[in-house]
């Protein structure tokens, strides 16, 4: 096993963390950044690109499938 430490930029403000347990907010570098980071995705301001095209009349819910 190697004693190297892995450092990451937090996506939020790019202060460099060490991704271990001593960083419980990892890869964020605190609660702070983390909650700014939760809230671009609840206001879908950050998303993950797809070609999949869902329409609003298209039922696609699990409940259907008993």
């Amino acid at each position: 096993m190697s004693d190297d430490i892995t450092i990451v930029a937090c996506p939020t403000c790019g202060i460099q963390v060490e991704w271990s347990e001593n960083s419980p907010f990892r890869p964020f570098c605190n609660k702070r950044c983390q909650l700014i980071d939760l809230v671009e995705w609840a206001e879908e301001k950050k998303r993950i690109s797809s070609d999949l095209q869902i329409t609003h009349n298209e039922d696609w819910s699990d409940a259907n499938s008993y």
